[in-house]
């Protein structure tokens, strides 16, 4: 139970890693602000490098990492395309990546509920891709 759990937790956490490099790729270069540009560059390689470890850990439980909910992802492509085709400014695109940090912190923290028999480095790991998402919405917040 204890390995099913954890690789369990590590997997949603790929998932959730994956959803945030591919919704700061979607909207980066439609920032004006060259800080804020440069910020969701800093924070796109964060994510990446979380990713690079993500794929070493999984490939020592001999497993494969977990793809975003297609529906999801879907869904949240079209919220951007929609939302930005409205309004195409920072602020907006400050607004949807918000939305998308606080879904990433509600979903790791629900899945670090349901897995509870995972190991502890399965827990933390999940608390630090919790901490990038929180330190993410607050520098997202100068932006709104």
């Amino acid at each position: 139970m204890i390995e099913h759990d954890t690789i369990e937790l590590f997997k949603e956490c790929d998932a959730g890693i994956k959803m945030g490099i591919d919704a700061i790729d979607e909207v980066k270069d439609r920032a004006q602000n060259p800080q804020f540009k440069g910020e969701l560059d800093g924070y796109q390689r964060e994510y990446a490098n979380l990713q690079n470890e993500m794929r070493g850990i999984l490939n020592s439980y001999g497993s494969e990492g977990k793809n975003p909910n297609p529906v999801a992802k879907g869904m949240a492509h079209m919220k951007v395309d929609f939302s930005m085709a409205m309004d195409d400014s920072d602020n907006k695109i400050a607004d949807l990546l918000t939305d998308g940090c606080n879904m990433g912190v509600k979903s790791i923290n629900k899945y670090l509920n349901e897995y509870k028999a995972a190991d502890s480095r399965a827990k933390d790991f999940a608390n630090r891709l919790i901490e990038l998402q929180d330190r993410q919405l607050k520098s997202l917040r100068r932006y709104l």
